[in-house]
């Protein structure tokens, strides 16, 4: 998979933005890891099914999850949550 970049669609970042400063730093740092080695053991970067086929998720740490889709090798990052509200 080839990765040239990412943006944050809205729901991201409104999410985001409630998030603790620790999990903000946390995502900075795995997402510049995701850049650069999109499948670094760290991310356990994998497909979804389900209500999120099409889409991929990285963790950010042990329970918080990232949700991206691929558009002409842009990742868009949509919802970052705990593993249990994602998955709900």
């Amino acid at each position: 998979m080839k990765i040239s970049g990412f943006i944050l669609h809205k729901d991201f970042k409104k999410t985001f933005s409630k998030l603790q400063r620790g999990i903000k730093d946390t995502f900075e740092e795995r997402s510049s890891i995701f850049i650069s080695q999109p499948s670094h053991i760290v991310l356990n970067n994998h497909p979804l099914g389900g209500t999120w086929e099409d889409h991929w998720s990285i963790n950010i740490t042990g329970d918080i999850r990232a949700i991206y889709r691929i558009e002409e090798n842009i990742a868009i990052f949509v919802a970052i949550r705990t593993h249990g509200q994602l998955y709900k």
